[in-house]
């Protein structure tokens, strides 16, 4: 199951970090331990924030990839359920559609 991950990490822990020296590294470890397939930085709501992708081929390794940023960083995460253009062929919605036709 691929996941679009999004982080928002409050200032604090964060500035204190970037001050101190250790975000680099904070960062580099938490990315090193979940493997995202791919990991972007970015802001969230005047908060400083990533957006990471993964592909789990199981939920109860959800964990195992959000704790670092809320250990870490005191982070809020969200999860959504993401699917490449394949996975979306996959899906059949044409059938779908056949057995639910249009709303009444």
């Amino acid at each position: 199951m691929r996941l679009l991950m999004n982080v928002t990490m409050p200032h604090e822990p964060f500035n204190t970090a970037v001050r101190d020296g250790s975000v680099g590294e904070q960062l580099d470890r938490i990315l090193k331990e979940t493997r995202p397939e791919a990991v972007y930085f970015t802001e969230h709501g005047g908060h400083r924030g990533a957006i990471l992708i993964f592909d789990l081929a199981d939920p109860s390794k959800i964990p195992a990839v959000s704790e670092p940023w809320f250990l870490a960083f005191n982070a809020d995460v969200e999860f959504r359920i993401v699917m490449t253009p394949a996975d979306l062929k996959k899906a059949g919605l044409g059938e779908v559609g056949k057995k639910w036709p249009k709303a009444a």
